[in-house]
């Protein structure tokens, strides 16, 4: 029968000289790894203290190196140790209903009142310099 670990005795293993991974609810004891590994120690010592599956999945590992995971295994990890993933839920919008009439006419006096005051700054500027 396989071991049980929690997680707080796989994040105690987060080091180069002692390096432990979950990964599918299982634990494996990759220390001896650390220096064959492609993509090098740091990667795995990175992904030490939680549940490392995403990461190993996104990489897309060869079936070679998904079987040599077994070389590794040390036991399982106690599913109730394992915090629950909280999902994202954006905030519920108001219904928006409202008459869209004054945002549009805010909007056209935010383009008009510009247009006016320069108009009439152009048309003071053209009568005070024909009246003198």
């Amino acid at each position: 029968m396989a071991k049980l670990f929690t997680l707080a005795e796989i994040s105690e293993h987060n080091t180069n000289k002692d390096c432990w991974l979950l990964i599918n609810g299982k634990v494996y004891d990759v220390t001896k790894f650390l220096e064959d590994h492609p993509g090098g120690d740091e990667v795995l010592v990175n992904a030490t203290g939680k549940d490392a599956t995403d990461d190993f999945e996104d990489v897309a590992h060869s079936a070679t190196a998904k079987a040599m995971l077994e070389e590794f295994y040390v036991g399982d990890i106690n599913s109730s140790t394992i915090p629950t993933k909280n999902q994202y839920a954006p905030p519920k919008l108001a219904n928006n209903n409202q008459n869209k009439t004054s945002e549009f006419i805010i909007k056209i006096l935010q383009f008009l009142v510009p247009l006016i005051i320069l108009g009439v700054a152009l048309g003071i500027r053209v009568y005070t310099k024909s009246s003198a």
